[in-house]
Parts: structure tokens; sequence; C-alpha cells
């Protein structure tokens, strides 16, 4: 009787060795794999590690003070690795968050788009805001507020003359020079229908005339804070007036506090009349005063080439206060569809507060 005679059988005997002869390779892939795939901690860790034992397999030839420094610097090195459990910022993760966002309103064409919560100050969205551009008719939400806080009679009679005639753009007016209104129908349809001569005529009728008008405009501008503006006649047909989106929403909340500003931008049409002559129909420049669904609170649009097509609102969405500003837009069309782009992103729920850093990471990234 053989040597293995004394075992039931050679199978069962070589069944675990085959098996453990098997997992053994397959456990050093797996360990590997995850080795690569552990990110830039485990290759810190990894390369800590190859240092500190090259560094002990050296022979003791040096002073205990050389051992001591190795010592020390090992323990250094050994504390920078953060530990595999620890929590880490994932940069690429919030970026890709805030991309997402600003994905959301690709649709958005405006050049210059910025959305605020009034209520909060959170900024929703925002997007080529840095910096002062030219702001075409939107100058006379400031002309609004110089000649509502001067108190001046509403009621008087104002003229056009040629001096309100515009040299600048070359500009059609309906008022024809001679026309006389008061004080209030010019400011209406200088607001309403951005008619340049009405609010050139009102500036030329402010204690000290135009010059002390524009002073004032000025003055209006450093009172409320709005660092970046600049003005230098009250139409805005001269692109040398320039404000910034931030500050363009410090005009729209100083514009909705004035109720007179706030009825006149948000009426749909006014009527007037000059003398004799058959009553004159002047409509709103934004189209979406005259929608049900909205609920704007003040309105100014304006054009000049410099400018581009630009819209600034504040509107109430979600039953909060939405300061819009959409600057530099091609085309009237653009800037009305960008305007409801928003708000359908905003009622959605798919535009949230966005801090200014992250959201110049992700311009950084894409």
């Amino acid at each position: 009787m053989g040597f293995l005679s004394f075992f039931p059988s050679r199978r069962a005997l070589l069944a675990p060795i085959l098996c453990v002869s098997l997992a053994l390779p397959i456990t050093q892939t797996l360990a590997q794999s995850a080795s690569e795939s552990s990110g830039s901690s485990s290759s810190s860790t990894k390369k800590k590690s190859t240092t500190t034992t090259k560094q002990t397999s050296k022979p003791a030839q040096k002073s205990s003070t050389t051992t001591a420094k190795k010592t020390t610097t090992k323990s250094t090195k050994t504390s920078t690795v953060k530990p595999s459990n620890a929590p880490s910022i994932n940069k690429k993760a919030v970026a890709a968050t805030a991309a997402s966002k600003m994905a959301s309103m690709g649709a958005v064409r405006s050049n210059v788009v910025f959305v605020q919560d009034l209520s909060s100050n959170a900024v929703l969205y925002s997007r080529n805001d840095e910096g002062a551009r030219p702001i075409a008719s939107i100058t006379k939400l400031m002309t609004a507020l110089i000649v509502t806080d001067a108190n001046q009679n509403m009621q008087e009679l104002i003229e056009v003359t040629q001096a309100d005639v515009d040299q600048v753009k070359h500009s059609r007016s309906r008022l024809a020079v001679g026309t006389r209104l008061s004080r209030a129908d010019m400011l209406h349809i200088a607001l309403m229908s951005s008619e340049n001569r009405a609010a050139n005529a009102l500036a030329r009728n402010y204690p000290g005339g135009l010059n002390a008008f524009v002073v004032a405009m000025n003055a209006k501008a450093k009172q409320l804070g709005m660092v970046q503006s600049r003005f230098v006649e009250p139409t805005g047909l001269s692109s040398d007036n320039v404000s910034s989106p931030r500050d363009l929403v410090k005009l729209l909340q100083a514009s909705a506090s004035r109720p007179t500003i706030s009825n006149f931008t948000t009426d749909v049409q006014q009527e007037v009349r000059a003398g004799n002559r058959a009553p004159t129909v002047f409509r709103n420049t934004n189209m979406l005063v005259n929608n049900p669904s909205w609920d704007i609170k003040v309105s100014k649009t304006g054009f000049i080439n410099e400018a581009g097509q630009c819209l600034v609102m504040v509107a109430r969405i979600n039953n909060r206060d939405m300061a819009i500003v959409l600057l530099n837009a091609e085309g009237k069309g653009t800037r009305i569809v960008d305007a409801m782009k928003i708000k359908q992103l905003v009622q959605a729920k798919q535009v949230a507060a966005t801090d200014r850093a992250e959201v110049t990471t992700v311009e950084k990234e894409i």
C-alpha cells in the first residue's frame, strides 16, 4: 500500500490547494486595481511610504542628530497625508452643479444678464455683469427720479423746442416742435414710450436748466450708491451714459419706490392732446406690461447701437420681487423672450442663488 492510500482520494487533497493558488492572483489583481483608482491621496501615501522605507533602509552611519532630523521630516510628511475617510470638497462636482445651472439659462441670449431676488438680495443669475456700459434709454429712469424729486408743478405746460430735437442719433419723434404738454404728460410718454424730446424738454425746464439737471443726475447716482454710473444728458441717446447691472438694480429699486414712475412705466398706453390737435396715442415699448401673467412694478426699454436692445424690470415672480437686467440683446424680440425664459426658470425653481466665486469657477471650467 502506497503513501497516498492513507487518503480517501487525491482529488480531495488537491482541490483546496488549487483553489488557494487560483485565488491569490485574483486577489492581487483586485488590490492593484483598487490602488490605481484610489486618487491623489493614495498616490501621495504611496510616495511617502516609499520615502520612509528608503530612509530607514540606509545604514546607520550618521550621527543621532541626523537621525532625529530624518525622523522629524518623516513625521511632518506623514502628517500632511489626508486620511482616506476625511471629507473633501469636490471642486469638479461643485463646478458641474453650477454649470448645470448655467446650462439651464443657455437659452437666454442677451449678452448681459443679471437677475436678483430683491427680498433676499440673492443673485439668481449673472452673465457679463462686470463693468459699466452704455444703457441707452434706461437713462430715463434717472431722469424721472430727478423730475419727481424736484417737486415741480406737474400740471405746468412745457413746450417742445428746436433744442429738444435729437442731433446725436437723429431719431424720430411724434412730438412736433411747438407741442405743449403738461410736465406730467411729458414724463408719462418719456417713460412709457421713451420719447426723447419729452425727456430733454423736462431737463431744460429744471431749475438751472440742462446743465444743472445733469449735475443732479450724477449726484443722485452717487446718493444711490451707483458707483459705476455716469450721465451726460437725460435721454440716453449718448453712449457716454453708462452704468453696470448692479447699479441698475439700485436705480430700479429707487424707481419702484416712486408711485408716479411705477405707474407711468407700466401703463399700456396713454392718449395725450396738444392744444386743438387730435389726440395722439402713445404705447408702452415693453409689450409684457399688457400680459396678464406678468406683475410688473417698474419697466424700461432702451436701444442705441452701442448698447444694443435693453430691458430692465422689477417683476413679481413666485411672490417675490425680482430685478431683471437684460443688456445688449440682438433684436427687440430677444429681450422679451429672454425675460419670459427667466420667469419660467424662476417659477420652476431651476435658478438658485449662486455664490459669485462658484460662477467664476464654472466660467473658467467651460
